[in-house]
């Protein structure tokens, strides 16, 4: 082996089955082109994708992968055609590596819309090599798709934002509900949830969470800054927030009934989708109607609301709640991740770990 090539060698935590079990796993990294950013991964957050990635839950998954796409790093080698990055930067990786450039969400900057958009893993890059995520020592992405860290934010508390802060804000920033005295609601208190509680609040917006029990009251409304806190099943408390909110987003991954939220929604309220369901659902048109109400969706963000949504949560002092673990322990953390056993987002230590077998 070359000494070229032993540089490029790298080793990540892949799942090889649908058994979603990570284990170490080395390769070769692509040499760094003249567009391209080699990073070295400091951390990485895990998504509820990942889950449903590594276990295949959709169907589509190739093995050997590494996933993780709430990647956070130092530059170490920039190409040529480089212009934004130094070597020494601290910068951020999301959900995508790649685009057309030509299609027409790509001429409208975003990229998440493009239909041959490349995943951070779980992909074919335009070489004909799989894509890795985070979960690795090392990678190397294209310039377009990395964003600088603002200075002084943690490296452990942006990685989160990378894929669930993101997600939140840009459906606030394009339906044009940034705007402060909003009454929206968030129906699910995961790790895209949470953002949207801190975000939302941070809008000036008055915010009110919708969840299945008791168990994150205190949480919702003392640490997060809620406002209200109600259980979706508690007839009573909804039909007092009827016809009162602005939005809701719906954060809720399983299948669930849609018409006791969009009777939340004033008129033009909009009940945006963010869970990935793959199941029909079902609601009654006249609650649509009569109210002028929209169910409309949103999917992750480009690069650039990625970069504003950075800058707005450092203005604003926005922070994750997070649990920082190990690479050893990320099995143990997919587990209680799958029973919701997290407040709310865990963020693997990569520089800090072990990733040798």
């Amino acid at each position: 082996m070359g000494i070229m090539e032993a540089e490029r060698k790298t080793t990540g935590w892949a799942a090889r089955d649908p058994s979603g079990i990570l284990s170490p796993y080395s390769y070769t990294l692509r040499e760094t082109g003249a567009e391209d950013v080699r990073i070295r991964i400091i951390c990485c957050g895990i998504c509820h994708t990942d889950l449903h990635q590594t276990k295949n839950d959709l169907g589509m998954s190739n093995y050997p992968m590494v996933p993780g796409h709430e990647v956070v790093g130092e530059v170490v080698e920039v190409g040529s055609g480089v212009s934004k990055f130094t070597a020494g930067d601290i910068v951020g990786v999301g959900c995508l590596v790649g685009c057309c450039g030509g299609c027409s969400p790509c001429e409208r900057d975003l990229e998440q819309y493009c239909p041959k958009k490349i995943w951070s893993y779980n992909d074919v890059y335009i070489d004909g090599q799989p894509t890795q995520g985070g979960f690795a020592k090392a990678t190397v992405v294209h310039q377009k798709f990395v964003v600088k860290i603002p200075e002084g934010m943690a490296v452990e508390q942006a990685a989160p934002l990378l894929c669930a802060g993101v997600t939140v804000y840009s459906p606030l920033s394009h339906f044009g509900l940034k705007r402060p005295g909003l009454r929206g609601g968030i129906l699910g208190l995961g790790g895209v949830g949470h953002m949207g509680v801190k975000i939302a609040k941070a809008m000036g917006h008055h915010v009110t969470v919708i969840s299945s029990s008791n168990k994150k009251r205190e949480e919702a409304l003392q640490d997060l800054g809620a406002d209200n806190y109600v259980i979706g099943s508690d007839q009573a408390k909804m039909s007092e927030l009827a016809d009162s909110l602005d939005y809701v987003i719906d954060t809720v991954p399983v299948h669930h009934a849609l018409e006791p939220y969009l009777s939340l929604l004033k008129l033009d309220g909009k009940l945006i989708l963010m869970g990935v369901i793959n199941n029909p659902l079902q609601f009654l048109t006249p609650l649509l109607m009569l109210g002028r109400k929209v169910i409309t969706g949103s999917f992750i963000g480009s690069m650039k609301e990625t970069e504003e949504m950075l800058e707005f949560c450092k203005e604003k002092g926005l922070s994750s709640m997070i649990e920082v673990v190990k690479m050893d322990y990320v099995n143990t953390a997919f587990e209680r991740l799958e029973k919701n056993d997290v407040r709310y987002r865990f963020v693997v230590d990569v520089e800090g770990s072990k990733l040798d077998a």
